[in-house]
């Protein structure tokens, strides 16, 4: 009867154990889309990190699409509905117009790991951190895209007047710009690009080089260009802000702490992979390079001037719309 008792109190204290550390246990639910790919190795990379520093103690669930349409992460982590999500800030520039203006067209050439950095300074900036605080949500890190460039068919693009009808698939600032040389902005959606360009429906596409490599823009089109420089995607990693003060210290330590490595993962992987592949599939395709002139960058050096004044003008009443570009563009001549 002894031995049985004693088996009893053994067995009782280690399911109260294992239920304690079920307890113990945090587990958070990430909303991307898509599927697995450079775009999202540093949350991958970052889940992998948390759980280790913190033996298990604090996982990140990663779904894919199966949370939240991607247009609507945003609106998740406000209502809580998930505790971290990926999204672009072009999705809904009204819901959080601040952090748009990394992704103007300040005509710099600059390393992906640049414009990392560039983008957490924005993150930080008391404008951004005030406009994503309506929505309940911090920003923890980008997920850094190079500057887009074009990849056409048809006629290369030569002068700067070639643009004129050219239908092109492009971001806003840069369509802005271009649009004054006569390209005309035509919507698209992304897994339509490859059937449009085929079908003549666009003549050419911006994508930053993953994106012409899942589009397959390479495969019929005639010329890419190489120095745009005429903007790329902000696309930040967020957590719901009280999800995050709820974390244990350490848990809190382990997210926070992991967040450089997390980035530098992703940008090796997009520089040695992605871009690398990216630039042999043109070259292998035999694509016309377009490099455009000193003289022909600092004409849309020009009208970039002008948009980057309207981005001011239409922003100026939310917030010092003028201060954080200026901070911006300082980051971007550094």
């Amino acid at each position: 009867m002894k031995l049985l008792n004693k088996i009893a109190i053994t067995s009782a204290l280690v399911t109260g154990l294992v239920a304690g550390e079920a307890i113990a246990a945090t587990e958070w639910n990430v909303s991307l889309w898509g599927a697995r790919r450079a775009f999202t190795e540093n949350v991958e990379k970052l889940a992998e990190l948390v759980e280790a520093k913190t033996n298990g103690e604090f996982k990140l669930k990663i779904s894919y699409g199966g949370l939240s349409k991607e247009k609507e992460n945003l609106d998740g982590l406000a209502i809580g509905a998930f505790e971290m999500a990926q999204f672009c800030s072009f999705y809904h520039h009204d819901k959080n117009p601040s952090i748009t203006v990394s992704e103007l067209p300040f005509l710099k050439e600059v390393s992906l790991a640049r414009i990392a950095e560039i983008q957490m300074e924005v993150y930080k900036h008391p404008a951004a951190v005030k406009d994503l605080a309506r929505w309940n949500t911090t920003l923890l890190m980008p997920s850094p895209l190079p500057q887009y460039n074009i990849i056409g068919k048809g006629n290369v693009i030569k002068e700067l007047s070639d643009f004129k009808g050219v239908r092109l698939r492009g971001a806003g600032g840069m369509m802005e710009v271009l649009s004054t040389f006569g390209a005309v902005k035509t919507g698209v959606p992304f897994g339509e690009v490859r059937q449009s360009m085929d079908s003549g429906v666009i003549d050419a596409a911006a994508f930053a080089p993953h994106a012409h490599l899942a589009t397959k823009t390479i495969d019929v089109g005639a010329y890419a260009t190489t120095n745009l420089n005429l903007g790329t995607a902000d696309c930040p990693v967020a957590v719901n802000s009280d999800a995050l003060a709820d974390l244990k210290p350490a848990h809190r330590d382990a997210l926070l702490g992991s967040v450089d490595e997390a980035i530098k993962h992703y940008v090796d992987n997009y520089n040695t992979k992605t871009t690398a592949k990216y630039e042999a599939a043109v070259k292998e395709k035999g694509l016309t390079m377009v490099t455009f002139t000193p003289e022909q960058t600092a004409e849309l050096d020009k009208v970039s001037a002008t948009v980057l004044q309207k981005w001011v003008e239409d922003n100026g009443k939310s917030f010092n719309a003028k201060e954080l570009l200026e901070f911006t563009r300082k980051l971007y001549n550094q």
